[in-house]
């Protein structure tokens, strides 16, 4: 079984930044594209951004793009999202996920517990 533990998140004022993380554990399995979702309230999960297991191929969703950057270390494990320049409609609990590269939540068998990240005005 693969464990997946996000941090991070918190609350941060419009324009401003963060780091997530996403710490893996467990049996390894292959090599998985690592992926962040988000899932803003009375909304559904959505992907936001994806890096393959080399790190050579990184996917974003358009609303992200030029402000967020993913990336990995596979020697600790561990994915990274940098977001800059946040925007009130960022506030949502950010995923961690593994598995096979898509946008669509049901490709990625293992999932963090998820960090809130809350962007005010």
């Amino acid at each position: 079984q693969v464990q997946l533990v996000e941090s991070g998140g918190e609350l941060v004022q419009a324009g401003g930044s963060l780091r997530l993380s996403c710490a893996a554990s467990g049996r390894t399995f292959g090599r998985p594209t690592m992926a962040w979702f988000r899932q803003a309230p009375g909304k559904e999960r959505e992907f936001v951004a994806a890096i393959t297991w080399s790190g050579t191929n990184t996917y974003y969703t358009d609303s992200v793009k030029g402000r967020f950057t993913i990336s990995r270390d596979n020697a600790k494990n561990t994915v990274y999202l940098q977001m800059n320049s946040l925007k009130p409609e960022d506030t949502a609990v950010y995923y961690c996920a593994a598995g096979a590269y898509s946008g669509r939540p049901s490709t990625y068998p293992y999932w963090g517990q998820g960090t809130q990240v809350t962007v005010s005005s």
